[in-house]
């Protein structure tokens, strides 16, 4: 059986809940260099009495083997210890910090929160409960997995993680509340950073991390941050916008002072300065955590109630009623299960009007769904066309084309063409189901079996005649 990936680091048994943190502390620096002798003493110290079941043709005394030998590869994945069963240098920060239990355990909490995705995991907690979302294990996982961080299915992970920073005050007790002034004191700077740094481009977030690596305060020509960033992080930079495109965001962030060098005729590079709110051991870490994630647009739909949703719809501002048809598709699809892969790249022209996801499932079959979202007054004939021909690239066995507006007759007529002659599924949610969805958000789901009825009458088949 293949090994599921996991973002965030294995625990199991290396828990608060399981173990005392100084005095496991001391048992690694008795046995450092002898992993054999230190599972033996957690055996002996921590789970000598435990009644786990054991496995098939094994005696208890191996299976609390098992549970020592979790620990040990839980302070590994923690990164307390190597595979030799030494201390890394932040485990020795950590035995050398156990007599003071809460600077210890604000030590690891910020250790989790830098190094171990654990801002993620906050801010994804944060996320949830302004979108009014349960908090479980399993709707964590999905809600992690939209942010492009994964554990396996069943795994402890993310309640491990949440049982230390509950010892640093940073989560309340065995709920998943955040507490920020602990998070703010833990961490060492505003939280409120992070999400911040998650609305930067790649880009944005090169030239941020370049900059702080210089370790220079004093103003720096920015074109050669520029080649620092390219040829540190193999991100490509505009030739002519760079102000626009890079540096008036970070500027308004509060992360950058930049000033022209000199007015006039000619090109000249900007100067820039990092604030004081550049703190490259903190700074790292943030970005570093990010840049595996998805989309930072998408982050902000996943924080939106569906109501407020709704409303933003009506908006006669083009761009907020378009964003905000995004952030229905995308609720939508995840009320049916759905798994996000992507945001599909779109011309800036469009001004928010023409948004578009790839959703996919793996549940008994493998399926892969393109969502277009249109805030126009029809749907033609050649807008499903159009994402006809792109199936074949992107591999989708369903088009979902959710609209403000209508769904013109010959649009539906080629769709329904397209249904009999393929495989394909396509689906037309219009301004009508829209309204429904306004006085009864659970109408979508009839929505979508209406139109699932619909493909599977078009795609009926006369068994006589095979």
């Amino acid at each position: 059986m293949a090994i599921q990936r996991s973002d965030l680091p294995f625990g199991s048994e290396f828990s608060p809940s399981q173990i005392q943190l100084p005095e496991l502390l001391e048992i690694v620096n008795r046995h450092q260099g002898d992993f054999h002798a230190l599972e033996a003493e957690i055996m002996t110290t921590y789970f000598s009495k435990h009644s786990a079941q054991p496995e098939p043709n094994q005696d208890g005394e191996y299976n609390r083997g098992k549970l020592a030998n979790n620990c040990k590869l839980g302070m590994i994945a923690y990164g307390l210890i190597d595979r030799q069963a030494r201390f890394t240098p932040f485990g020795q920060e950590l035995f050398d910090l156990r007599g003071d239990e809460q600077a210890l355990y604000e030590a690891l909490a910020k250790h989790i929160l830098l190094n171990l995705k654990g801002m993620t995991l906050v801010q994804c907690l944060q996320d949830m409960v302004a979108a009014g979302e349960e908090i479980t294990l399993d709707t964590l996982r999905h809600s992690l997995e939209e942010r492009g961080v994964l554990f396996p299915r069943g795994g402890k992970h993310p309640s491990i993680m949440r049982l230390w920073l509950a010892k640093a005050g940073v989560i309340v007790g065995n709920r998943w509340q955040v507490n920020t002034i602990r998070l703010r004191a833990v961490l060492g700077t505003d939280p409120e950073d992070y999400p911040t740094l998650a609305t930067f481009t790649p880009q944005q977030r090169a030239f941020l991390l370049a900059l702080a690596n210089t370790g220079i305060t004093e103003p720096q020509p920015a074109n050669e941050i520029v080649k620092l960033a390219s040829a540190t992080y193999g991100v490509r930079f505009p030739d002519k916008s760079l102000p626009k495109d890079v540096l008036n965001a970070l500027s308004a962030a509060g992360y950058i002072e930049a000033t022209k060098t000199t007015t006039g005729r000619g090109a000249k590079p900007f100067l820039v300065a990092p604030t004081a709110k550049v703190d490259t051991e903190i700074i790292g870490p943030l970005l570093d955590q990010l840049k595996d994630q998805v989309d930072p647009k998408l982050l902000s739909l996943l924080t939106k109630p569906l109501a407020e949703i709704l409303d933003e719809i009506k908006s006669e501002d083009r761009y907020v009623s378009g964003l905000a048809l995004e952030a229905l598709a995308f609720k939508l699809m995840r009320n049916l299960a759905m798994d996000y892969v992507a945001t599909r790249l779109r011309a800036s022209a469009t001004g928010g009007a023409e948004v578009d996801l790839i959703f996919q499932s793996a549940r008994l079959v493998y399926s892969r769904w393109q969502v277009q979202c249109k805030n126009t007054a029809r749907v033609a004939l050649d807008d499903v066309a159009k994402e006809v021909g792109l199936t074949h690239f992107l591999k989708s066995t369903v088009i979902v084309i959710v609209t403000t507006g209508e769904i013109g007759a010959e649009a539906r007529r080629y769709a329904n063409k397209i249904m009999s002659d393929s495989n394909l599924a396509i689906v037309m949610i219009d301004r009508a189901d829209l309204e429904a969805v306004t006085a009864s958000p659970a109408y979508l789901i009839d929505a979508f079996r209406r139109e699932a009825e619909y493909a599977m009458a078009l795609k009926k088949i006369d068994l006589g005649a095979v």
